[in-house]
């Protein structure tokens, strides 16, 4: 490359957003400090991850340890996915009111705290199933907020280390995917080894060693420069615009962006029918067909390792790649792969080996979804409504998870796994595929996705 080439990408003015001089570092090692921060940032996010890996073993297993029912593990996913639908929009403001460092700091203590209390009253006074599903619920109340937070705090970190964008929400959804390589392989051996309700310990340190890493290692971020004199991300009590003076303003002004933009209300629908179709089969089926035909939660372990461990593969190789391949047609052939192979596997009842296989394709294909939506996200979206519509859209999405955990575990104990995983194998398919009609998936596309009334940094 070029010295010309170097420094025009040092700047960021092909593929880094361009959020000006404020976020450049202060210390005279230019990108030595934001480096270790964006690092800090990835590494706090997989370690909360896995927490939540955990817990996603662990409840399971504890209700079928109670003698629950596959509706009962349905609900129980329910109570721990619901909480993003209210955490999501609310949570999404709180980032932009508060500060997006304090916000994560808050939200990975609240969740160990409650996490922490499973455990301890299932040791002491006993956890009834009602029990259970509150604290579930409570656990899960701030962790959207907390992931939101984090993604905001990615783009400044991005620029100053001199990173591409595609690359680094790749590395923070790369996390995510580690996490699951990790949590889920030291899940499996915990739940197997000492049961479920230990295990919840080790979900409560993790959670409380990702707000030591966010405290001790991330900086606060710079202002946002939104137009109103120095308002300040971490001073909430300071002077802000005028659009600030209420939460319900906040949250309104949100909600019509989201809405208002097209590209952004075809992808709130897409990945909320996927996360529903996800939910029936990850949360609930994939735990009851371990429990029922792969003999419990050591091979559930394996798949979700191999998930989590492919997709991070595709995420490492796609950011080499990303800022020269086509999004829309990327993003429709590894979405569809990402669901309709491995889940017809499992409707037709395949030995172990090959649904290893086909869940390994659809890591390497799931690798390369979230950097390219994160991305496209990032440049539709101005950098002071980050939060609020970063949780909007997660709401959004998640929005059909409680109900495609609930209706897993119905569609399990009335039409059976195996059919229940081939409906889910159809209709994933189809609805992936339809971003290739065109229309307003066009503007996925470089150079046609910065929204026209409210301009995003160029990526």
């Amino acid at each position: 490359m070029s010295e010309n080439g170097r420094a025009e990408e040092a700047r960021g003015t092909d593929d880094a957003p361009h959020l000006g001089r404020t976020d450049r570092p202060h210390d005279g090692r230019p990108g030595r400090t934001a480096r270790v921060a964006l690092s800090s940032l990835v590494a706090a996010h997989a370690i909360s991850q896995t927490g939540n890996v955990v817990t996603a073993f662990a409840v399971p297993f504890y209700v079928l340890g109670l003698g629950g029912s596959g509706a009962e593990v349905g609900l129980a996913a329910a109570f721990a996915t619901a909480p993003v639908i209210i955490g999501g929009p609310l949570g999404g403001v709180v980032v932009d009111r508060v500060g997006r460092r304090r916000a994560a700091i808050v939200a990975d203590l609240v969740s160990g705290a409650s996490v922490l209390a499973m455990p301890v009253l299932a040791l002491t006074v006993g956890l009834p199933f009602w029990a259970l599903l509150a604290l579930v619920f409570v656990g899960g109340l701030l962790d959207s907020p907390g992931q939101v937070a984090r993604r905001v705090m990615l783009p400044g970190l991005t620029e100053r280390a001199g990173v591409r964008i595609e690359r680094s929400v790749g590395l923070i959804d790369g996390s995510e995917r580690f996490a699951k390589l990790i949590g889920a392989s030291i899940a499996g051996l915990l739940v197997a080894a000492v049961g479920p309700v230990a295990s919840l310990f080790v979900n409560a340190a993790t959670f409380a060693v990702s707000a030591a890493l966010t405290g001790a290692l991330v900086p606060a971020p710079d202002p946002v420069r939104t137009g109103s004199p120095n308002p300040r991300d971490d001073h909430p009590t300071e002077p802000t615009e005028p659009t600030r003076a209420s939460y319900r303003a906040d949250l309104a002004e949100g909600a019509r962006f989201v809405v208002r933009d097209p590209l952004m209300r075809l992808i709130v629908a897409l990945v909320l029918v996927t996360n529903l179709l996800d939910a029936a089969r990850g949360s609930t089926l994939l735990p009851l067909y371990a429990n029922d035909r792969l003999r419990g939660a050591a091979a559930l372990g394996l798949l979700v390792a191999t998930m989590g461990g492919c997709a991070l593969v595709g995420n490492v190789a796609f950011g080499f790649v990303a800022h020269r391949v086509p999004r829309r047609v990327t993003f429709v052939v590894c979405f569809t792969l990402a669901g309709g192979p491995s889940s017809l596997a499992f409707a037709l009842g395949a030995p172990l080996p090959v649904l290893v296989a086909a869940t390994a394709l659809s890591g390497l294909a799931a690798g390369a979804l979230n950097p390219i939506l994160g991305t496209v996200q990032l440049e539709r979206t101005p950098e002071h409504l980050r939060g609020r519509v970063f949780g909007l859209v997660t709401a959004g999405a998640w929005a059909g998870i409680p109900i495609g955990a609930l209706l897993g575990g119905l569609a399990a104990d009335t039409i059976g796994l195996a059919v229940a995983f081939g409906i889910v194998a159809v209709v994933y398919t189809t609805v992936t595929l339809t971003p290739l009609a065109g229309g307003d998936w066009r503007l996925m596309e470089r150079g046609r996705g910065t929204s026209p009334r409210s301009p995003a940094p160029p990526l």
